[in-house]
């Protein structure tokens, strides 16, 4: 949410409610709000929404020259302006609005997104960045070929642009992913009477306790405008009773049933015959690193490959892929720059994934993942892998996907995104966690000379993903019953 709007403190600010211990009885499902309900019931919290709308109203043009001049490196960031305004055309009939704000969020949510379609339902799914937007063209090509889903930007925070897309798209019923919950959006669509619910739903402790706490709860408040929440777990469920709201059901993580590519993983040990062509050679996936943790990466790198080096083993091959494809030319800058010797997905692999660079692999340090939807390929090729946004406190992305993989993982001390599954892959031990990059390189080091450790790994992720798959089909069970029409 943005910052914190200014206000005059009312003389005597009301207690916050506490976390509770146990969660309450589950209330029976809330009716749709009726279009003009007050939201939200409490006045100070009306107020504050009126300022807070008011200042945004106030920011729309330092918004637009923030775009124009993000739109000078990157053009698909100012494109497609007028949609931020609520002025979308679209030729769907009542779709499900799916709103997911990132990239991460979109692919996560993917199998709902297939399963809303499969119900019949027309979907318009709402991202705020350009590259959520390509990996919905490129996830649904052929829903959107078939005129059943189309893709467009969440308008800004003006309410005047989100009446104009609810009157422009009318949908029968908005879906947020995650936690994305702007206070003008989620307040917009509940007075308007238009259902709206909370998928793959999460609420990290730190997020809880601060909105508990920050302007006399106005923003726990505002997750009450949700009138269904579909949590990821009984962790998550209690934080979303305790801000509020009416119905919370847990439905699970929809990324444990997301397809694994095969096509990627059969392309994988053709490569790994190259890699090992003089002897085992073993390869460190650096999966999805963010800005800020790459110098951490590159040190455990040159740590390891100097361990390694001091048993009179080869040296480990270190396949690096950065989130964004905005830095892979930065991040190669830096890896060279570092002295490893780095070879590039883009410029050494074909499309169907097969060696054509001028260099043999095994001559390289590193290999860039500079490339859109192969994380499989680049995961079936590690002994071990480390998940980025965890050394910067960001929350770490998906350690689903090598997990579905057997691989050992890593992470960093900022796990908060990914509370569920993490906690739950820490207690059995299918997942570790460590402080820096020198322990980084030492668990690394750890896990490549160490079989019994990685062969536990391989023995429970079989069970840990049967346990823990099937959300989608739970999501649905619920849906099919809720959503209007």
């Amino acid at each position: 949410m943005p910052a914190d709007a200014p206000t005059r403190p009312p003389p005597s600010p009301p207690t916050p409610t506490p976390l509770p211990p146990e969660p309450p009885r589950q209330p029976p499902q809330a009716p749709a709000a009726a279009p003009g309900t007050v939201f939200p019931p409490r006045r100070l919290h009306r107020l504050l929404l009126a300022v807070y709308g008011a200042l945004w109203v106030l920011a729309l043009p330092l918004a637009w020259l923030y775009l124009r001049r993000r739109g000078r490196r990157e053009p698909l960031y100012h494109r497609h302006f007028q949609e931020r305004l609520g002025s979308v055309r679209t030729a769907l009939e009542r779709p499900v609005v799916f709103h997911a704000a990132s990239l991460g969020e979109l692919r996560g949510a993917a199998p709902l997104v297939r399963a809303l379609l499969a119900q019949g339902w027309p979907v318009l799914v709402s991202t705020l960045t350009p590259a959520g937007r390509q990996a919905a063209g490129s996830l649904f090509a052929e829903a959107l070929a078939q005129g059943r889903l189309e893709v467009v930007y969440t308008p800004l925070e003006a309410g005047f642009a989100v009446r104009r897309l609810l009157a422009r798209v009318r949908p029968r019923c908005v879906l947020v992913t995650e936690i994305d919950t702007w206070p003008t959006f989620v307040s917009t669509v509940r007075r308007a009477g238009v259902p709206l619910a909370m998928v793959n739903a999460q609420y990290p402790r730190h997020s809880a306790e601060r909105d508990l706490l920050r302007l006399w709860g106005f923003r726990a408040a505002m997750f009450q405008a949700y009138e269904l929440v579909l949590c990821k777990s009984e962790t998550h469920a209690q934080r979303f009773r305790a801000a509020g709201c009416a119905r919370v059901e847990i439905a699970g993580e929809t990324r444990f049933d997301l397809p694994i590519s095969q096509a990627q993983l059969d392309a994988a040990p053709r490569l790994l015959a190259q890699i090992h062509r003089h002897g085992r050679r073993p390869v460190v996936c650096i999966a999805s690193s963010m800005a800020g943790e790459d110098e951490h990466f590159i040190a455990a790198h040159l740590r390891l490959q100097q361990r390694l080096r001091a048993l009179g083993g080869p040296p480990p091959l270190f396949v690096h892929v950065p989130r964004s494809p905005q830095r892979f030319d930065l991040v190669h800058d830096m890896l060279c720059q570092a002295g490893l010797r780095t070879l590039r997905r883009s410029r050494c692999l074909d499309a169907q994934l097969a060696w054509t660079g001028p260099q043999a692999i095994d001559e390289a340090d590193v290999l860039l993942g500079d490339s859109l939807g192969e994380m499989y390929f680049f995961l079936a090729l590690a002994d071990a892998v480390a998940v980025g946004s965890s050394f910067v406190p960001l929350g770490a992305h998906n350690i689903i996907e090598p997990l579905n993989l057997g691989k050992p993982v890593v992470v960093g001390p900022s796990i908060w995104g990914i509370e569920y599954p993490a906690v739950e892959a820490l207690a059995i031990g299918m997942l570790h966690q460590v402080p820096d990059a020198e322990a980084l390189a030492d668990k690394f080091f750890e896990l490549l000379t160490v079989p019994e450790v990685r062969a536990t790994v391989e023995r429970g992720a079989r069970q840990f993903l049967a346990e823990h798959a099937g959300a989608t089909a739970r999501h649905m069970a619920v849906l099919r019953s809720w959503v209007p029409g």
